[in-house]
């Protein structure tokens, strides 16, 4: 019995892919989309391990072996704070405006820090959801992916962008062990925004030969003195 095909489509936290779901369903209608939900931390390992066909996670990878990577946006960057923080009545802060603020690292943080902002809590909250309940309880703010903090949107607590924090970037990435397949190249092509007649990854027909034109007659070369050959123009015969 032959199998169906279809694409499993893994994607981390934060991350939407239903206009890309439903570009797939208006080329591919018959090809189904299987969206599976992947942790940060273990979206590489889905790829790696055949259980989905690509992943849509965020960078840096900590292992690139055996992985193709697309970037394809770079995220703002969030400072979430009590309603009642001064960080509430800001547009927008800075790193250097947060330096007296306790900055919560979650173990699950996704920003590629060389060191966060701030003073350090006394440890280390075990996951986001951990850090923002200590947010809600005044021992600190956090700085997340703007769409990480709207998935974790609580009402006691409000965000501001970070103008000049570290930001994190999310990417296409597949395996490159095995040669791409079709159907990869179909999901390629409509992240990168390709319309339905592009010609990538997708045989194109030959043009027609052109029928070489004939080739001239080379000229006879003249003798040195001898005049050029005129030839008689045709006219009506004089009447005698």
């Amino acid at each position: 019995m032959v199998t169906a095909p279809s694409f499993k489509l893994g994607y981390v936290p934060g991350v939407t892919p239903s206009k890309w779901q439903r570009t797939w369903s208006e080329r591919l209608p018959d090809v189904p989309l299987d969206l599976v939900q992947a942790l940060d931390g273990q979206a590489a390992d889905l790829v790696r391990d055949g259980r989905v066909d690509a992943v849509l996670m965020r960078l840096p990878i900590a292992d690139r072996t055996d992985l193709h990577a697309i970037p394809l946006y770079t995220e703002t960057t969030v400072v979430v704070a009590p309603k009642e923080h001064w960080i509430a009545a800001a547009e927008e802060v800075t790193v250097a405006e947060l330096a007296d603020e306790v900055v919560l690292h979650p173990l699950d943080d996704v920003l590629d820090w060389s060191g966060p902002p701030g003073r350090p809590a006394d440890e280390r909250p075990g996951s986001t959801t951990h850090a923002l309940g200590m947010v809600a309880a005044e021992a600190g703010v956090v700085l997340l992916p703007q769409s990480v903090a709207r998935l974790h949107h609580r009402k006691d607590l409000t965000y501001r962008p970070v103008t000049d924090a570290t930001q994190s970037s999310v990417a296409l990435v597949w395996s490159s062990v095995d040669e791409t397949s079709e159907l990869m190249e179909q999901m390629i092509g409509i992240v990168r925004g390709r319309t339905v007649n592009s010609s990538r990854g997708r045989a194109e027909t030959p043009a027609p030969a052109k029928t070489p034109a004939p080739a001239k007659r080379p000229a006879t070369p003249r003798k040195p003195g001898q005049a050029r050959q005129r030839t008689p123009k045709r006219g009506k015969p004089r009447g005698r």
